[in-house]
């Protein structure tokens, strides 16, 4: 009887630490690949942030960055410049396409 009890305690103990508890080996496995997942992602915020920040920096120092902008989204113009829009067949309104036919 005792020459069985050790090793049942040690088989007990081993799947206990492979299969069981809150920290078993598929645990820990699984863990270990969430975190590299994190840390892959945290990679990337710092990227994009860094990338915004050079957007950011680069729309308050130059002034030729801000003016493309202005123009591009906003359709500014400089005085005695002429804005020209070119609208696709889709921008058509109903009573627009009543004048086509």
């Amino acid at each position: 009887m005792k020459k069985l009890l050790l090793p049942g305690l040690i088989l007990t103990a081993i799947y206990f630490a492979v299969f069981g508890g809150e920290y078993s080996l598929f645990e820990l496995r699984s863990t270990r690949a969430a975190l590299q997942e994190e840390r892959t992602r945290v990679v990337e915020l710092r990227q994009e942030i860094d990338s915004l920040r050079a957007w950011a920096d680069s729309l308050e120092a130059d002034s030729v960055t801000l003016e493309r902008l202005a123009r591009e989204r906003y359709g500014m113009v400089r005085s005695g410049e002429i804005l020209y829009r070119f609208a696709g067949p889709d921008s058509l309104t109903a009573r627009d396409t009543s004048v086509i036919r």
